[in-house]
């Protein structure tokens, strides 16, 4: 899934797993693309497995918008069952974000089309499914909308979907962690509760699965996507956490980067050689690749845990080692680290704050519940706002697990942690530490209704998400 971009050339890079670089589009009267959801067949570790897909109509995973080009696709359900297709970062109208929770719009039928079409907003996004437990089997693909600053920037770009994966189907996968069996204090390689930044409270829960692989664009360490990089040449690296339950700290090893967005929203750059990266988020790294080239992992290693997966960046004729799955020692939780540090480029214009709400994360391992203020969605406390507010909400931590909180239709401004304020990035997924407040606030400006909820799947599953609720609008 990467691709070379550049003012002096074009072309697709060798190393592409699934996202290509197309030719410019022209901007008027331009046919939609066409996302085709399918099965397919992906081989891990030498043992098959039948996953989902979402692609082109050339067999390519993901897709990217040229600058200034219409988000104008047709989705077509090649599956057997229904399926609807949410568009994360995106800003759509609600008809258009893809869920069928808040009301709008039903599934897509098997062996049906649907049209979208709408103006998109920039940077590097995804989409995956949000029906039913599509998303746990690999039904996601990555979503890059370039602007005029990319293409100046003259970098390589190389783009990176990471996965949990297991060979058990997602409602085995889902039964077995309701029964309180796949139930992990830093998972089964990791050693339990032993490395670095490890938590105090030996009862604190790290992971809720130990899966059989973890996936670098589909590929194990075991066989690693290459992308060959020339001598001194930069490289944008887009990475994107489109995994069930699990958070990656990020390794850049002898390489060092500068951060130029996250979620999609440009920061003001922050050099990092590793960096915590929460399920549903994503950051643009930019790399100066060494002089006198060589070969260097992107490694992502599991919270807690040993387990780790990535890709390697190599100039041509280097040499490339084979490297373990399992690192020497588990490392710790993921943390925010970056959060405390990133600041957003633009910033949300000062003004009163109009709606101020807490939510309290709860909810454990045993029973396996996840709540928001104690409530499942079918009982769930909205936000409720009004076109043209500032909204402030405070996401307070009571459970003994980690939270990525993920708001559709908007993207929010981190304000304030523990009480502390800051100016810090624009998002639509934040990591909530557990006994951590962190307070997001956002402008009202996008009426509908749309989900907040944990992007640890199987939490959303069990209840772990509520509305914001325009209630000047039907």
């Amino acid at each position: 899934m990467s691709a070379h971009y550049s003012r002096r050339r074009l072309l697709a890079s060798a190393a592409a797993a699934g996202l290509a670089t197309a030719v410019p589009r022209a901007l008027a009267a331009a046919a939609p693309h066409q996302l085709i959801v399918a099965r397919r067949s992906l081989v891990v570790n030498g043992k098959p497995a039948s996953v989902f897909g979402l692609h082109r109509a050339d067999g390519q995973s993901g897709l990217i918008l040229d600058p200034g080009e219409r988000f104008a696709v047709d989705v077509v359900n090649r599956l057997d069952e229904p399926t609807i297709i949410h568009w994360h970062g995106q800003t759509p109208p609600p008809d258009q974000d893809g869920v069928v929770d808040t009301g709008y719009v039903a599934p897509i039928a098997a062996g049906a089309t649907q049209r979208y079409d709408f103006a998109p907003r920039p940077g590097t996004h995804w989409m995956h499914s949000h029906h039913g437990l599509q998303e746990q089997a690999l039904l996601a693909a990555p979503l890059i909308v370039r602007t005029p600053e990319d293409l100046r920037l003259d970098a390589q770009e190389v783009t990176v979907l990471l996965h949990d994966f297991s060979f058990r189907s997602p409602d085995e996968v889902l039964a077995e962690v309701i029964g309180g069996k796949a139930m992990t204090h830093g998972g089964a390689q990791g050693g339990g509760h032993a490395g670095h930044n490890m938590p105090a409270n030996p009862a604190m829960d790290l992971n809720d699965f130990d899966y059989d692989a973890y996936l670098a664009n589909d590929r194990t360490l075991a066989d690693p996507m290459v992308v060959r990089t020339e001598r001194s040449s930069r490289v944008r690296l887009r990475l994107i956490n489109g995994a069930t339950s699990t958070a990656f700290w990020v390794e850049l090893g002898a390489l060092q980067a500068s951060v130029l967005a996250v979620d999609g929203n440009p920061v003001v750059p922050l050099e990092v050689r590793r960096l915590p990266l929460a399920q549903g988020q994503r950051v643009d790294l930019l790399l100066t690749m060494p002089t006198g080239g060589g070969a260097f992992p992107v490694i992502a290693q599991r919270e807690g845990d040993r387990q780790r997966t990535g890709i390697i960046l190599a100039s041509p004729g280097s040499a490339v080692a084979r490297l373990s799955d399992l690192a020497g020692t588990p490392v710790g939780l993921i943390d925010l680290s970056l959060e405390r540090h990133v600041a957003a480029v633009t910033q949300l214009a000062d003004r009163a704050v109009d709606v101020r709400q807490q939510i309290t994360l709860t909810g454990s391992m045993m029973p396996y519940a996840w709540t928001l203020d104690g409530r499942a969605w079918e009982n769930r406390r909205p936000v409720r706002v009004r076109n043209g507010q500032r909204v402030m909400v405070d996401l307070v931590n009571r459970s003994e697990m980690a939270h990525p909180m993920h708001l559709h239709g908007h993207h929010f401004q981190v304000v304030a942690i523990d009480g502390r304020r800051m100016a810090g990035a624009v998002r639509d997924t934040v990591l909530v530490p557990t006994n951590t407040t962190v307070s997001v606030a956002f402008d009202a400006d996008n009426p509908g209704r749309w989900l907040l909820h944990c992007h640890n799947l199987f939490h959303m599953a069990t209840g772990m998400m509520t509305e914001v609720r325009y209630t000047d609008v039907s």
